[in-house]
């Protein structure tokens, strides 16, 4: 949207002249109805120009504030082609990108457990950096949430941030794979944890899965379409 008043109007520059005009004393027949109507006309300049100068005065309007982007990261490939699609397909300057990893619950006990923190911070950074250098403009954010169960961890965080947006990385899965889960009874693993975000998710959740190399392009799959194939 323009700056309101960025230009003065032409019409206040015609009408800029001085305000007072200076006269001679051999000047001294001008009746004083005239005198008068003079300085109504001089006094009706300056509330013409005193106009002029608001308009250009107007502040410009305020920074527009975009969405909240969720990105679900971890080590797998299928999590970084989730970056790479959205940085470059959804993400636009004045939105807000959060990269989000989640964790187990933390064991105070075990000195194994401890260790983890500090691994996952540098990686974040790393991911931070990486997307910071892809897109500049682009504020980038990282979050670290924990859970037993990862898909219930995701949906629970991105609906504490109010994100608009929630992407995930996806892998394909066999349906054999998918039929044993089901049959152990696990509907979470038997869909899997994006299938359980795109679900139960309370924003608009995506998965993210690139086709082939021979191919390119990604398949997006939302809760209203699976495997949509996007050749990009």
């Amino acid at each position: 949207m323009g700056r309101i008043g960025a230009t003065v109007p032409s019409f206040c520059l015609n009408r800029i002249r001085p305000l007072v005009r200076i006269r001679s004393k051999n000047h001294s027949h001008f009746s004083k109805s005239e005198e008068e109507e003079e300085e109504k006309n001089n006094s009706g300049n300056v509330e013409k120009e005193k106009s002029c100068v608001d308009v250009v005065n107007v502040k410009p309007a305020s920074v527009i504030i975009g969405r909240k982007i969720m990105i679900v990261v971890d080590s797998s490939p299928e999590a970084k082609n989730a970056i790479q699609w959205a940085l470059t397909h959804t993400v636009q300057s004045q939105d807000l990108a959060i990269l989000l990893y989640v964790t187990k619950p933390s064991n105070p006990g075990e000195e194994a457990i401890k260790e983890v923190a500090p691994r996952v911070s540098q990686f974040l950074s790393c991911m931070k950096i990486l997307c910071q250098q892809k897109r500049p403009e682009v504020q980038i954010e990282v979050a670290v949430a924990e859970g037993k169960e990862k898909g219930p961890a995701i949906v629970e965080e991105a609906k504490k941030q109010g994100v608009a947006l929630l992407v995930l990385g996806q892998k394909k899965r066999s349906t054999t794979w998918r039929l044993l889960m089901m049959w152990a009874g696990n509907k979470v693993a038997a869909g899997g944890v994006v299938e359980y975000c795109i679900q139960n998710a309370t924003c608009m959740a995506l998965a993210v899965r690139k086709k082939s190399k021979k191919l390119g392009g990604y398949l997006i799959t939302t809760k209203r379409q699976k495997d949509f194939w996007l050749l990009a």
